[in-house]
């Protein structure tokens, strides 16, 4: 049996642990709710575009009027929230959200809703959670303590595998019951939650710097990092190359789903929901098994294998049930593959320049997402969805048998780099970054 010493530490290191801070479990709770509401509103917005256009193009750019936001304002965002009181800018950005969904529901019990308006609104939604990502995950390093910090990791990541999981398949149940604009003003009350949850938790203010000379300083630093770092160029390229070839699935899926298996709103909530549990079982143990069991650049191989195996199933699947296998299919492989990478990014890159590149990369990897979406989105109008899904299996085959573009070891070690003075790969050191 555990001591009575061994007990509390096991207890002190739980996973749970966070949920003791009142101010995190209210904004934790907050989060559940309105991540659900918001995947719930992502279905209904699905819906409502695929009921209101006969186009495919507007069904497949949905993917990237959500992916836009980030490209744009990624490394804004993040200055921003080293710059002005947190909690204030995430209050600011979740009445932003709110007016934008119940701004949506309002145009569509007034009959003056199109394609092209809801899409409109996918962007402003996406700016919102643009500026607020950064700000909200340091705001809640700022509420818990060190000790807690583990557990408040490990929980916000469930908070989005639960929202992802529950809200997708509670907005396709919803959508004959209430209809899709009263899924919308749900959600607009929704993201006021957080606000309320953040009344009655305390929070440090940020410290106030020069606005412009932290915007700019975000951006230059970037470059210069990226310029004189063959490996970080490595890192950013796979990103971009991964996030072009995996925008097939986001931008099709919904175009394979309504268009070409004519699925209702209930099987179009749990092909999503289905796809994020695959995604969840990936993350607790097929990624652990995997890396126990492979080399890194093995199990990223076998990971981007199986994604061709998956695209190539998506492309000739025929039956509703079918689409729903693939789909969890859809979640494991896009899961490992996209964990991986990141990972072998995570591992190469020096610790004191990690928060400006992730940003970076973040932000060339949701704005090749967004120019795959528009792409394949043509291309599917022009040649069929089936065409372009084989072509992009055959193109990931290729990179595979040949460039092997998606491995994960680089050239270029960066271990030996303890600051932007002492690193030997760049030639402009001297900078600091």
């Amino acid at each position: 049996m555990l001591s009575f010493q061994a007990m509390v530490k096991t207890a002190a290191t739980s996973s749970w642990t966070a949920l003791r801070n009142r101010g995190f479990r209210l904004i934790w709770l907050a989060s559940v709710i309105s991540g659900a509401c918001a995947s719930a509103h992502g279905t209904a917005a699905t819906w409502a575009v695929n009921e209101l256009s006969h186009s495919t193009l507007l069904l497949s750019m949905m993917s990237t009027f959500s992916s836009l936001p980030f490209f744009l304002f990624t490394l804004p965002a993040g200055a921003l929230a080293d710059i002005v009181d947190r909690a204030k800018l995430v209050r600011i950005t979740h009445v932003w959200l709110a007016a934008s969904a119940i701004g949506l529901a309002i145009l569509g019990w007034l009959h003056l809703l199109n394609g092209p308006l809801i899409l409109l609104f996918v962007f402003l939604i996406g700016a919102g959670f643009a500026f607020n990502a950064p700000a909200f995950s340091s705001l809640l390093t700022d509420i818990v303590s060190d000790e807690e910090l583990p557990s408040a990791s490990v929980l916000s990541g469930l908070q989005l595998d639960i929202s992802g999981m529950i809200g997708p398949a509670l907005g396709g149940a919803l959508i004959p019951l209430i209809g899709t604009n009263s899924i919308f003003a749900a959600n607009g009350a929704c993201f006021l939650l957080i606000n309320l949850a953040l009344i009655g938790s305390r929070h440090p203010k940020g410290q106030l710097h020069s606005a412009i000379e932290n915007f700019f300083q975000s951006f230059s630093t970037a470059v210069h990092y990226v310029r004189y770092a063959p490996g970080m160029q490595v890192i950013l390229a796979q990103q971009i190359l991964f996030s072009l070839l995996i925008a097939a699935i986001p931008a099709l899926l919904p175009v394979i789903g309504l268009k070409k298996l004519h699925i209702n709103a209930a099987d179009l909530g749990i092909l999503y929901t289905i796809m994020g549990a695959g995604s969840m079982i990936t993350a607790a143990f097929i990624l652990p098994w995997g890396r126990a069991h492979y080399s890194p650049n093995a199990f990223t191989r076998l990971a981007a294998y199986l994604l061709t195996l998956v695209i190539l199933l998506l492309a000739f699947v025929s039956q509703t049930q079918l689409l729903m296998v693939v789909a969890a299919f859809v979640g494991v492989a896009w899961t490992a593959t996209a964990n991986e990478l990141w990972l072998a990014g995570q591992r190469a890159m020096p610790g004191w320049a990690r928060g400006r590149m992730n940003a970076t990369i973040i932000m060339f990897s949701q704005g090749a997402m967004a120019l795959g979406g528009v792409t394949y989105g043509i291309t599917a109008q022009k040649f069929g969805v089936t065409a372009v899904l084989v072509a992009v299996a055959i193109l990931i085959l290729v990179l595979l048998l040949t460039f092997k573009l998606l491995s994960s070891p680089l050239s270029i070690d960066f271990t030996r780099c303890v600051g932007p003075l002492q690193c030997p790969h760049l030639p402009g050191r001297r900078h600091r970054l």
